[in-house]
């Protein structure tokens, strides 16, 4: 296996361009203040971006998938706590492929 440069030349160009976008914005913010609704909306935007991802992912599953992420959600809502809730989705999907779903 051979290295190449224009191939590693490509990927540092990459890299420097990601930590660059990623770098602007917080400069940005530190340097601009950010009214209110702004604020706000960047504090509470990836709650609603989850919930999106979540819901595509299951409009693309069997009823099974849909009832264990169902379960999964109601062990956060109950005991509010990320480890519970992925061993109940996981158990329940178990279970329910277990039963033949």
């Amino acid at each position: 296996m051979t290295l190449r440069w224009d191939v590693t030349l490509a990927i540092l160009a990459m890299a420097a361009v990601t930590y660059l976008c990623r770098a602007g914005g917080y400069a940005v913010l530190r340097a601009v203040r950010t009214p209110p609704f702004v604020d706000a909306l960047l504090r509470n935007l990836p709650a609603p971006l989850f919930a999106a991802y979540v819901a595509l992912a299951l409009s693309r599953q069997d009823l099974s998938a849909v009832l264990a992420a169902i379960a999964c959600g109601l062990a956060q809502a109950r005991w509010r706590n990320l480890g519970v809730s992925i061993v109940a989705g996981v158990g329940a999907m178990a279970a329910l492929r277990w039963a033949g779903m």
